[in-house]
């Protein structure tokens, strides 16, 4: 999870996350950012997503989940 937390910190342009952020929150969450999340998911875990998922799932712990239950 820690090295997810980073890697979502890194997508969403700020020094840290914490898993019970929204999503949406971030200044930077955009479609590059929901791109970017699309393809951590698929190189870094082997999963697919899509858009729809990823709102869905409202917070980092929540998109982190979805991912973990999709591998």
């Amino acid at each position: 999870m820690e090295n997810f937390l980073e890697q979502m910190a890194e997508i969403m342009e700020v020094d840290s996350v914490k898993k019970e952020d929204a999503i949406q929150s971030f200044e930077a969450w955009d479609s590059l950012a929901t791109l970017s999340i699309i393809a951590l998911a698929d190189e870094e875990y082997g999963v697919s997503l899509v858009n729809q998922e990823i709102i869905d799932s409202n917070t980092i712990e929540g998109l982190y989940n979805l991912i973990q239950s999709k591998k």
